[in-house]
């Protein structure tokens, strides 16, 4: 039978060892928590059962053993997959789900979840499997707060908690934002590194400069984010039309390296929309206007 002490109880089940689902089951042993995990295949878990996790011998079990239970999983097909056979026992439970997925397929998950006795927070780790649990790492959460509030001290095991709002999607949303983020620069990176490795520079030789690169773009956010919070995109700092130029150099290069140039060619198709549609004397940031599908500029 469940406690219904939630703020005392130092017990949690773990679905899904993935990488982060095994540094999440990690992070609650070393935290002294009574962990039970399971996964589809069994012997991900032996390395956590080793340290002093228990394995479940079903997702039954597994959704019955404590009040709180970590859904890390690839995405939300994988967590319908294994929790709707065992549906029954979802009532009562806590589901915090860390997969990643879609913020409105997240509110169909709250809803399902939450129709079958369960109640639901949503989540997204803003870190890698190796910061989780460290004072580096953060997740997003969202869902009724009073519940969050509630499970602070076991979410905050993993990494720091922020809390983004009530609607089930937000979560996801701001985990999709990062990530969005993310694959764009380090694709971007592997894709620097391929020329580079073509004209004879070593990821090592090249590391340094990309790391000053990597560092400089947060000053370009701080420096244009007043700017286009204010709806500007004055050209008096750059121009659209010296990008254009900038990353046909870029993607020149590229092809006289005999690298693929199918990124900066994608690049540089949303830089001559940005042309098309009027922005050449304005600055790069013109391009959000494209992004959000804005029509021609009348500069009358």
């Amino acid at each position: 039978m469940r406690s219904n002490d939630v703020t005392t109880k130092k017990s949690v089940t773990v679905i899904g060892l993935g990488p982060m689902g095994q540094a999440s089951a990690r992070a609650y042993l070393a935290a002294g928590y009574d962990v039970t995990v399971w996964n589809r295949t069994a012997s991900k878990a032996d390395g956590v059962v080793a340290e002093g996790a228990k394995l479940a011998g079903s997702v039954e079990e597994a959704l019955r053993v404590g009040e709180l239970v970590i859904l890390s999983l690839t995405d939300y097909d994988a967590m319908y997959a294994i929790l709707e056979p065992a549906a029954d026992a979802l009532a009562g439970t806590v589901v915090v789900n860390l997969s990643s997925d879609t913020p409105e397929r997240s509110r169909e998950g709250a809803a399902w979840a939450e129709k079958r006795g369960a109640r639901y927070i949503a989540g997204g780790f803003g870190v890698s499997p190796a910061q989780v649990g460290t004072p580096e790492g953060f997740a997003y959460y969202s869902g009724p707060e009073e519940l969050v509030e509630a499970h602070r001290p076991a979410l905050e095991v993993l990494a720091r908690v922020d809390y983004m709002g009530a609607d089930p999607g937000l979560a996801p949303l701001w985990y999709q934002l990062q990530l969005g983020m993310f694959w764009s620069s380090f694709a971007a990176y592997l894709h620097t590194l391929a020329v580079a490795n073509a004209n004879g520079i070593t990821a090592e030789e090249l590391l340094p400069y990309a790391a000053d690169t990597a560092d400089s773009v947060s000053g370009f956010l701080k420096f244009y984010t007043p700017r286009l919070q204010a709806g500007s995109h004055e050209g008096d700092v750059d121009r659209l039309s010296m990008g254009v130029a900038s990353v046909e150099h870029v993607t020149h290069t590229a092809r006289d390296s005999g690298v693929d140039t199918a990124l900066p060619e994608a690049l540089l198709s949303v830089f001559r929309r940005g042309i098309e549609a009027g922005f050449a004397d304005r600055s790069a940031t013109s391009l959000l206007e494209v992004f959000k599908g804005a029509g021609p500029v009348n500069h009358g």
